[in-house]
């Protein structure tokens, strides 16, 4: 029975536990590039013992920021600063991972300690935002602009450049972001998607551009290297996106050579109830993995050992992925293998700190 701490083997990349880092934005670039933020910050998180570190949002176009700090994978300038964290990573044991992303209707914010409201387009750092329909993600916020079939076109390009690029700054892993409301989910949900073209309507309609972003991917990224995708599982909203959606996604994800499905919830309607309580989107993690019996990742207010090491556990996803836990705790991999005694390896430099 696998624990925690069981490797847990991806094509010919092995992960030396099952605890992952989820992506976390930082909103601390300038043009997109990362900094020495980016390499203390991700760094600290392989000094203390994470199998796969996954770096926030990282935008494949400036369009498709979802501010103006955010990380950037759009232009070969990116990949230098980008390769020596990832270098740092792998000298600590650990593997990483890029997540692509396009904002879409969500992109084109302030810095959340700005206040995160919406830069409109005619101001001097916004720009007019993409979505599948010219509807806002809020009421009083400016329409995005309905993407055409040559945007759609940019899109797919603009992912498979950055995989591209990716691959050249040395991440073992690429995950497409297709949750929390941005430009993929706006797709696939029929509370943002009113289009009458191949692109919406119907279900196989409304997940195309998800198919094709991942076809894109694959021309530029190994088929021996991990592909993950990030999903809501559910718009938490009646005539959204469903749990029963997201397995038959799933399903074709699968068979297009998906490895991985990164379960998350939401994101996509502002006055969505969700039932925040420790756990609450395990459930989603555990419906996939059983229904379509491909690995599945589990997230969300996930906060200590014990928990974490009972949903891999008890077969209710094959891995975890903590974000705001990491950040109250850089180590917790270290602590873990402590509560839940379970001997690993630490860094030489800590060894005189190791519980004993």
């Amino acid at each position: 029975m696998a624990h925690l701490f069981t490797p847990l083997k991806i094509k010919n990349t092995e992960f030396k536990n099952r605890i992952m880092v989820s992506p976390m934005c930082e909103y601390s670039s300038i043009d997109g590039f990362a900094n020495d933020w980016h390499l203390v910050h991700l760094g600290g998180f392989a000094v203390g013992g994470a199998a796969l570190i996954i770096t926030e949002a990282t935008a494949v176009s400036p369009e498709g920021r979802i501010s103006p700090g955010d990380l950037g994978i759009w232009k070969d300038e990116h990949i230098e600063k980008l390769k020596q964290i990832n270098d740092f990573i792998h000298q600590q044991g650990s593997l990483s991972a890029v997540q692509l992303a396009h904002a879409g209707r969500k992109a084109s914010h302030n810095l959340p300690w700005k206040g995160g409201a919406q830069i409109r387009s005619n101001a001097v750092e916004g720009w007019k935002t993409l979505g599948p329909s010219a509807l806002p993600f809020l009421e009083n916020e400016e329409s995005p602009e309905a993407i055409d079939k040559a945007g759609i076109e940019k899109v797919k390009a603009d992912f498979k450049d950055a995989a591209a690029r990716a691959l050249k700054a040395g991440f073992d892993v690429i995950e497409i972001h297709a949750a929390h409301g941005y430009l993929i989910h706006e797709f696939y949900s029929p509370l943002s998607n009113q289009r009458s073209d191949e692109y919406g309507g119907g279900f196989e309609n409304r997940i195309r551009i998800l198919l094709e972003i991942i076809e894109a991917v694959k021309e530029t990224w190994p088929a021996d290297k991990p592909l993950f995708v990030r999903i809501s599982a559910t718009d938490w909203t009646e005539g959204g996106w469903t749990a029963e959606e997201s397995v038959k996604l799933s399903k074709v994800l699968k068979g297009i050579g998906v490895d991985f499905i990164d379960c998350s919830t939401g994101g996509n309607v502002a006055s969505a109830k969700i039932p925040l309580k420790p756990g609450y989107q395990v459930e989603f993690a555990e419906k996939i993995r059983r229904e379509v019996e491909i690995l599945t990742g589990a997230v969300g207010l996930i906060t200590s050992p014990e928990q974490a090491d009972e949903i891999v556990r008890t077969g209710e996803a094959d891995a975890v992925l903590l974000a705001r836990e990491f950040l109250r705790d850089p180590h917790f991999p270290l602590r873990a293998a402590h509560v839940l005694g379970v001997d690993i390896k630490w860094p030489l430099q800590y060894e005189r700190a190791k519980w004993h």
